[in-house]
């Protein structure tokens, strides 16, 4: 199938499960991961209407989607993967919603971006749900005490906590973790499920879900 094909099927699947869940299908919005893909291989999603895309890396964005944003005005631009502080200018810039501040530092360098561009994306913060060394966030412990310093001392307004549960182990309770969290620190929305588990994500309160390979295909990763 194609691209269009694929994301019909994703949609209706988000709905089946917003409606397994009790919760109404406008409830969950469809991030389509279009990292790795040209231009030309995400029109055909913009076409059929898809608005809301996230990509990993400033840099591959920088490249293609401010064409693409001429193009259709409307278009929601997320970033979802490590941001490092000297791409912050670039990232308050271009990006419409930024996923993974999971640091001081990183927190720090979008204050003093947002504050010199006169630009606020939406901001969420990243959550190491499984405090794996190898991949960013915050530790799961810290979050409280990470979401006051971005709030009072920086005065960033925090939408959202995403998280990316660890490779093969039951996603549940990391979203349930991640729900938790949010609750407790009056954050109202949930970016967590990839194209492997965004139905159990929609289950648990995902606000938002990442998909990628489900609906573009499987990625050419450069050697």
């Amino acid at each position: 199938m194609g691209v269009v094909d694929n994301l019909k099927d994703v949609l209706e699947n988000i709905a089946s499960a917003a409606h397994e869940a009790g919760r109404p299908e406008n409830t969950v919005t469809l991030v389509a991961v279009s990292k790795t893909f040209d231009a030309d291989h995400i029109r055909p999603a913009i076409d059929a209407g898809q608005r809301v895309f996230g990509e990993n890396r400033v840099q591959e964005a920088q490249k293609k989607w401010p064409g693409l944003k001429a193009e259709t005005s409307d278009i929601e631009l997320r970033l979802i993967g490590p941001l490092q502080s000297n791409k912050a200018e670039e990232a308050v810039r271009l990006f419409d919603v930024i996923e993974t501040i999971d640091r001081e530092k990183i927190a720090r360098a979008l204050a003093k971006e947002v504050e010199k561009q006169g630009r606020a994306p939406r901001l969420y913060v990243q959550v190491n749900t499984g405090n794996e060394p190898q991949k960013a966030g915050i530790d799961p412990r810290e979050t409280s005490e990470f979401l006051r310093l971005c709030r009072e001392e920086l005065g960033l307004e925090i939408e959202g906590l995403m998280c990316i549960p660890p490779v093969g182990e039951n996603p549940g309770p990391h979203f349930s973790l991640l729900f938790d969290l949010a609750k407790e620190n009056n954050v109202p929305k949930l970016s967590m499920g990839m194209s492997g588990d965004y139905e159990i994500a929609v289950a648990f309160g995902a606000t938002s879900v990442r998909v990628g390979s489900a609906i573009f295909g499987a990625r050419d990763y450069p050697a």
